[in-house]
């Protein structure tokens, strides 16, 4: 199997560089549909959170190849691509030129995955993220697509035991086949910090939350005198959690949540009022 990974907290972050290291399973530790996959890294030359579904269009895109992690006395965990523009132009970049150009004119990665992103992406956090911006810009373009993200707690996330918790999900997810050409699931693991060396949690299928976020922004003065804001929200302080959804299994019961995404805005089921309402 050929795995694009990206991401939208850089190439350099923690996050991906686990879910490399995970994916790639030197040691072979695991078996099941991802021994042996190839993994080729395509990412942010800078972090790029929160950029939704963003691209580039008014300006150069330009791109180095980096080794990630390498010093004069560690190997690199990885060489790959680092794009500077954002998560949905590294997919489109590399899924238009750079893929066709290393394996040949008309291929496509088998799977795209997107993360690990340092912080959950529920509820509506989805709709801003870039993580699944990426992956969703996959599903797009006809590759199946994963997104993985990791809820962040108040001690030093162990991104190494998450990035295994995501492969076993991984695992999982593709016992039966990969997804379908524009399918894109979301994934989600609980809070994992060092030292506290959790079991596997529990993996269930569920909807996004829809209530809206807590907002808040506090007034300060710059040096000129001139008033700005800077956001001082939570980014999982919801309005209010509809029971079942990811929102309330991760944060409530320490699951990991799957969700699968569609990206066709479209209400269908306000089509015919809103045409009844034109043709009266």
């Amino acid at each position: 199997m050929r795995i694009l990974l990206t991401n939208d907290d850089g190439i350099r972050a923690p996050g991906i560089i686990a879910l490399h290291n995970a994916l790639v399973d030197a040691a072979n530790q695991h078996g099941g549909p991802l021994l042996g996959a190839s993994v080729e890294v395509v990412a942010p030359l800078t972090v790029q959170s929160a950029t939704s579904h963003g691209v580039t269009f008014d300006q150069p895109i330009m791109t180095t190849e980096v080794r990630v992690g390498a010093t004069n006395t560690t190997p690199a965990h990885f060489t790959g691509t680092a794009v500077d523009g954002r998560p949905a132009d590294c997919v489109k970049l590399a899924l238009t030129n750079l893929w066709p150009t290393r394996y040949g004119p008309g291929t496509m990665p088998d799977l795209v995955i997107s993360g690990m992103n340092a912080g959950a992406n529920c509820g509506i956090n989805t709709i801003y993220s870039g993580t699944v911006a990426a992956a969703l810009e996959a599903a797009f373009l006809g590759v199946p697509s994963i997104a993985v993200s990791l809820q962040l707690g108040r001690g030093q996330p162990d991104f190494d035991t998450a990035a295994w918790f995501a492969r076993r999900t991984l695992e999982r997810l593709l016992a039966g086949g990969l997804p379908n050409r524009h399918e894109c699931l979301s994934v989600n693991i609980p809070t994992t910090e060092m030292g506290s060396r959790p079991d596997m949690p529990p993996i269930v299928v569920c909807p996004m939350n829809t209530h809206g976020l807590v907002d808040s922004y506090e007034e300060r003065t710059s040096p000129r005198g001139e008033a700005y804001f800077w956001s001082t929200g939570h980014g999982l302080n919801f309005r209010d959690t509809i029971p079942g959804t990811d929102v309330e299994h991760l944060l409530k019961h320490r699951r990991i949540t799957v969700t699968p995404l569609s990206f066709d805005l479209t209400r269908h089921d306000r089509l015919g009022p809103w045409a009844e309402r034109i043709n009266n």
